[in-house]
């Protein structure tokens, strides 16, 4: 009777064991076609939900890394307008400095000219003081104030750091947002050092003074004007460069993004079609697996030794 009673037992446990793990993956399966996540806990896979956090924490690196390089694209921009605004400036102070030059030009007139190169020594200084995206110095470095100062005399210096600041673009790659004002604006010309800004500025006080050495010095004004054209040009080129080079990053970031995103689908977003077949097979066993479990329980050994 003991035997008859524990192999009836187990025979109950058994099957309602069998029942309940049934009926968990067919609710597991309506709730993973309800939500559209594959993992409705860590437990149901622990190692993809371990590579699903991960891709996670990707994702949010990669969008600091793209807000870097967006920083990066706008002061890069405002760079780029400004040299060519330097461009269109110096050009004219070579114009203005070739009709100085002409020995024909009474003292009064090289003033006039005098006056609109003090002006457009003005317009310099202040687009060397243009400010970036966060409002800080453009062309200083990492300063917060401006790049460059005037004396009493109204003279220019640089007051800026050392080197324009980085920004990373993700993994590893970084850019520099800027230049420092002495990177273009101090050159080698006639083998000697110039700077742009008191080039123009000397020109223009000494055709203000005049004299027989007006013309001369107007004549000698025009090569470190057109060697600080070159170095703004040159700059120009090193910045359309840094400009691909964060294009390039973008592209690969996106490339990047759609592969984490095509593998978080994989891992965590529902198939529907299979996880629909899949319930229906469960569903189709769960009724089978219930009606034999119901009439194997109706059955008796008494019946069979009848």
């Amino acid at each position: 009777m003991t035997i008859f009673a524990t192999s009836t037992s187990a025979f109950f446990d058994r099957g309602a064991l069998d029942l309940t793990s049934l009926r968990s993956q067919a609710e597991q399966l309506q709730s993973q076609i309800g939500s559209g996540q594959k993992l409705t806990a860590s437990s149901d896979d622990p190692l993809a939900a371990s590579r699903l956090r991960m891709l996670a924490r990707n994702d949010a690196i990669a969008k600091i890394d793209t807000a870097a390089a967006n920083r990066a694209t706008a002061d890069l921009n405002l760079v780029d307008s400004a040299l060519n605004e330097f461009a269109s400036f110096v050009t004219r102070a070579k114009e203005l400095a070739t009709q100085a030059a002409t020995g024909t030009l009474t003292d009064s007139q090289r003033k006039s000219i005098a006056t609109e190169l003090g002006q457009i020594h003005g317009n310099l200084v202040a687009l060397a003081n243009s400010r970036d995206s966060a409002g800080n110095a453009l062309f200083g470095g990492d300063t917060a104030g401006n790049a460059y100062q005037l004396d009493s005399a109204g003279n220019a210096s640089y007051i800026g750091s050392g080197s324009a600041g980085e920004l990373s673009l993700g993994d590893g790659q970084s850019v520099a947002r800027s230049f420092t004002g002495p990177e273009f604006l101090e050159f080698q010309s006639g083998g000697t050092s110039k700077d742009l800004l008191a080039t123009i500025k000397g020109l223009a006080d000494t055709l203000t003074t005049g004299g027989t050495g007006a013309a001369s010095a107007a004549n000698a004004a025009l090569t470190t004007l057109g060697d600080g054209l070159d170095s703004i040009t040159t700059t120009q080129t090193v910045l359309g460069a840094r400009l691909s080079w964060i294009d390039l990053n973008t592209q690969r970031q996106q490339v990047m993004g759609e592969t984490r995103s095509e593998e978080q689908s994989t891992l965590g977003t529902t198939d529907l079609t299979e996880a629909l077949t899949r319930l229906s097979e469960l569903s189709t066993v769960l009724q089978a697996s219930q009606a034999s479990f119901t009439k194997l329980a109706s059955l008796s050994l008494f019946d069979l030794l009848k």
